[in-house]
């Protein structure tokens, strides 16, 4: 069951609740459903019975045992819990995870995009292109507006991305996706000219809207840099599928944490910090809530939202592909565990690299 099947799964109980009126309340448009606060508290959570206590008249927990109870026996939930003042603490079946990479890789491109058509990086002038001719005038625009302050290089590229992240969120799309060229501002000339466009456009996006943009001396080609960081990730998962492919097997969802030979009884080796079964449960959450991610940056107009999921997707990508090798080691031969665990590399390396492209950065193959 992926977030979105969870969130119908909630938003059915609702209707049904209110059907048989054991609930009178107006059912929601969508029920928000997200990983907990801290691990051991389900794989997701809803605060949908403190949304609805109010409206109802009674106790949150009250809702949420109503709820609970409709929801007990749901295919792909293995258990609901109450917790708190009526948070409702979801336990998805073991083929949840499974399921999650295998909507990633069948959706590819198009994951975490809900517009009629997705936004190419051609449908956008980004910073230093020089269209082939000026677009025909609108006549139902009427004049075009004086001139006013030109733009910065930080005003330029963040409208450009924000047109992309709100088609991508299912919102309106300027001129049907299109977003009409506008002249480079000088100072985004001098900052791709200094650090290149990638990192120039990362440098721009990272910081929230009140914060500064800080500039480095000179891009740097190493895991301290998190735009290098992201784009390494996304390169190093397709290179495992190379690397497989030439080791004569290829990807399967599944089991991703069952041991491979010579492995630790019960799960990947752990690097004694965070458990290896928090790092995978990590990464899951990170990969089934870039969508909620996309459409949060949209709502909050705020394309660092999306910069800062994809960090934390490649950090968590690394830190689990390192303890849970996808390739077989030494004498190993390929196992059905490295099979999923390969999937599952493959379906993270698709969120990075759809991300990046949203960003209006590359997503180069090798690096």
């Amino acid at each position: 069951m992926t977030p979105a099947e969870l969130s119908r799964t909630v938003l059915r109980s609702v209707r049904g609740a209110v059907e048989e009126q054991e609930l009178s309340v107006p059912v929601p448009a969508r029920i928000v459903v997200q990983p907990p606060p801290r691990p051991g508290c389900g794989d997701y959570a809803s605060n949908v019975a403190l949304q609805l206590a109010r409206q109802a008249g009674r106790p949150a927990r009250e809702v949420a045992e109503i709820l609970r109870k409709r929801l007990i026996g749901s295919s792909g939930i293995t258990r609901v819990e109450i917790a708190g003042p009526g948070f409702l603490n979801f336990t998805l079946g073991d083929g949840a995870q499974a399921a999650l990479v295998r909507e990633v890789l069948a959706q590819g491109d198009r994951y975490g995009d809900r517009s009629a058509r997705g936004v190419s990086a051609g449908d956008v002038a980004g910073p230093g292109s020089s269209p082939d001719r000026e677009p025909a005038p609108d006549p139902d625009r009427g004049p075009a507006p004086g001139p006013g302050p030109a733009p910065s290089a930080r005003d330029v590229v963040v409208a450009e991305v924000l047109a992309r992240i709100q088609a991508a969120a299912g919102g309106a799309a300027v001129d049907g996706g299109q977003v009409a060229p506008v002249a480079t501002p000088p100072d985004l000339t001098a900052l791709i000219a200094r650090l290149g466009v990638d990192e120039a456009r990362w440098v721009l996006l990272r910081p929230a809207a009140q914060d500064p943009v800080r500039v480095p001396e000179r891009p740097v080609q190493r895991e301290s840099n998190p735009r290098f960081r992201v784009q390494y990730a996304a390169a190093r998962a397709r290179a495992l599928g190379r690397y497989a492919q030439e080791l004569g097997f290829g990807s399967e969802p599944g089991d991703v944490g069952a041991p491979a030979r010579g492995e630790a009884v019960g799960e990947c080796p752990s690097d004694g910090s965070v458990s290896a079964a928090q790092n995978l449960q990590t990464f899951h959450t990170l990969l089934a809530t870039y969508p909620s991610a996309i459409e949060t940056a949209a709502r909050l107009r705020a394309p660092d939202r999306v910069v800062r999921h994809l960090e934390a997707t490649a950090d968590a990508f690394f830190r689990w592909h390192d303890v849970c090798p996808p390739l077989p080691v030494g004498e190993q031969k390929p196992l059905a565990v490295h099979r999923a665990r390969l999937a599952l590399a493959e379906a993270g390396g698709t969120v990075l690299a759809n991300g990046l492209r949203l960003l209006g950065i590359s997503a180069p193959e090798h690096l």
